[in-house]
């Protein structure tokens, strides 16, 4: 078993065996000599209620839970073309889809003996609308490891205590309106349909400003653009310099966390052994205990021969 299964054994476990299961899933990788696996195993929550409920929707009827991503999928689509009757179309499907998949859950949530409470049954729902909305989220709860519930705020999701999910953001593409040039054109009063430009030379002049002021807002918006992408790239650099130290800091962690347990290992094996070497001391000295007994026994025993034979000399 590697840490993978084990995880998916443990998020599969009943909710309230959640704690015996994973000390003995993490034991039993242990055993297997994935020590990393079983720190890692040990570092996972118990999922609250809606958690659960989510991770059980995901196991037992995925097929519904992926008409629900795929959904998502068609409504980002839309968003990023600025189309607005399809939106309109998604929505109802967005709705009735919701409230299918709720039911269902919580029928099978009552099937597992948990009775959903109004405020778990909204939260559910709030993370199945994070689901569809969120392509990471959507990730996050089909893979059925959730240990809080979800919440699209509108800048990305958040879990259950309002803190920032570790999902990434939704950014959808939006299309900037495209302006197109116009040329005013006039018809030669001479005939024939030949279109001229006619102006006086303030016209000329007017038509020139207003090209340089175009040119001065396409170079403006073109910097503003690179601007952006800087920022962007400077920022995925900044969370990748982030996420590096984080992990980091966690292999250490781990590797001090291994440490410690061979440490206390070694102790251990140390303390057995002078526990042994105390009852052999301990058996020794008993030991030693009853010989010096027996020999004072016979000591005495020659001693009062002794007497008694020095008697019988004198007598004679």
């Amino acid at each position: 078993m590697d840490f993978e299964e084990a995880a998916d054994a443990l998020y599969a476990a009943p909710a309230g065996d959640f704690i015996a299961s994973r000390n003995a899933l993490a034991k039993q990788l242990k055993a297997d000599g994935d020590a990393l696996g079983s720190t890692r195993l040990k570092a996972l929550r118990k999922p609250t209620v809606a958690a659960w409920v989510a991770n059980l929707v995901a196991r037992q009827v995925p097929d519904e839970l992926d008409e629900l991503l795929a959904l998502g999928d068609e409504f980002r689509e839309a968003t990023a073309d600025l189309d607005g009757d399809r939106l309109r179309e998604l929505t109802p499907r967005r709705h009735q889809l919701l409230d299918n998949l709720s039911k269902v859950a919580a029928r099978l949530a009552g099937d597992e003996g948990q009775k959903l409470s109004g405020d778990v049954a909204q939260k559910l729902r709030e993370t199945l609308d994070a689901a569809l909305v969120d392509p990471a989220a959507g990730a996050a709860v089909r893979e059925g490891h959730l240990s809080s519930a979800l919440r699209h705020v509108g800048f990305g999701v958040v879990d259950e205590t309002g803190e920032p999910s570790n999902v990434t953001l939704l950014t959808p593409q939006r299309h900037s309106p495209r302006r197109a040039a116009a040329k005013t054109t006039s018809k030669d009063g001479g005939g024939g349909g030949r279109l001229t430009r006619r102006g006086t030379a303030e016209d000329q002049d007017t038509a020139a400003e207003q090209d340089e002021a175009a040119a001065a807002r396409a170079a403006a918006s073109g910097e503003q653009a690179a601007q952006r992408e800087r920022e962007e790239r400077e920022a995925a650099e900044r969370e990748a310099a982030v996420r590096a130290e984080a992990k980091r800091v966690f292999e250490d962690a781990v590797a001090a966390a291994q440490a410690a347990e061979a440490t206390v290992e070694d102790l251990d094996t140390q303390l057995d052994d002078a526990r042994d070497a105390l009852t052999e001391a301990q058996a020794l000295v008993h030991r030693l205990g009853t010989e010096l007994d027996t020999a004072r026994r016979v000591a005495r025993d020659a001693q009062k021969e002794s007497r008694e034979a020095r008697k019988r000399y004198n007598r004679l």
